[in-house]
Parts: C-alpha cells; structure tokens; sequence
C-alpha cells in the first residue's frame, strides 16, 4: 500500500498496462457536476467539447495514457429504465470515447449473478484498487486505496465478468 495517497493522476500515469473502472450507482450528486447537469436538465444541451475547460484536463490525461500503450475501461451498471442522471452521463460519454477510454453498460438485470464489491472503484495494473466512497445521495464521501490480493481479485473478476456481458457505449439504448 503506498505511504501516502496519490493522486488520480499520478496513479494514471503511473499504469503500464490497465485501468479499469466500475461504477454502480444510478445518481451521483457530486457538487462540481450540479451546474451542468442542471443545465442538462432545462435545455438538453452537454457539454461534449473535448476541448473544454471541463473536459480538456480529463481528455489529455486519458489520452496521454492511452497514447502510452494502456488500455482504459469504464463499465456502468445501471438500473432500466435509467434515471435523469445517467441519461445525462450517457451523454456525455462520447468525449470518454475521444479521449480513447473504452466504456460499456450493463443493465442491472443482467448484473445479478456477479459477485461484486460494495463500492465503485478503479483497479490500476491489476495491482491497487482506488475506492469511490458516496453518502446515500451520491455525494463525493472520499477514497481509500487498497492492495489487498483478494479484494484485487474480487474486483478484477467483478470487472471483467461484467466487461464480457455489458453493451459497448455506441450500441446501447437509453431505456
């Protein structure tokens, strides 16, 4: 386990050949995202402009990463028919896609014989897991990191079971 906590960033930069994540939540209420998704909500518009100032720092992060040779994947598990949130999300996923990031959904139903972790997390070169923790309403509650061989492998598994059976972003249909 590192001594101290890294950042995103450097744990992305860091990888030499995955970083995976699992989301499984179907809101998050994270407070830098409010304007925007309340925007979202009254006019329909998204910001989808890689270029952006919300999306450039993300877009040249992932890109750099990819351009390194590591492959990025995003799995979401979500409920149907889905909420506002995840409408919102779906739409913005095409600059994920720009950015070179692979992300797939699975609809819950599909989900039910998977064991999977309490949380969402990145797992990093299959090595350290970054846990996502959120209150009951989504709000960000922090992260923990983790080394540990059998949360690893739970998660590992977890991911890529849920990778074979999820729809790749450009042929799922918002229900």
């Amino acid at each position: 386990m590192p001594s101290s906590e890294p950042t995103f960033a450097e744990l992305i930069e860091g990888c030499t050949k995955s970083a995976v994540h699992l989301e499984m939540r179907d809101q998050y209420g994270i407070s830098d995202e409010d304007d925007a998704f309340t925007t979202w909500q009254l006019t329909g518009q998204r910001d989808t402009d890689p270029t952006s100032e919300n999306w450039a720092p993300w877009v040249d992060l992932i890109s750099r990463t990819v351009a390194r040779g590591v492959i990025v994947r995003r799995a979401r598990i979500v409920s149907e028919p889905v909420t506002r949130y995840i409408r919102w999300e779906h739409a913005g996923t095409v600059v994920n896609i720009h950015a070179g990031e692979q992300v797939r959904w699975l609809p819950r139903r599909q989900a039910s014989d998977i064991a999977l972790p309490g949380n969402d997390f990145w797992l990093f070169d299959d090595r350290l897991i970054r846990w996502n923790h959120f209150t009951g309403d989504g709000a960000w509650a922090g992260e923990e990191f983790c080394d540990n061989s059998s949360a690893v492998k739970l998660c590992a598994e977890a991911f890529e079971r849920v990778w074979a059976r999820a729809v790749p972003h450009d042929e799922y249909e918002i229900r």
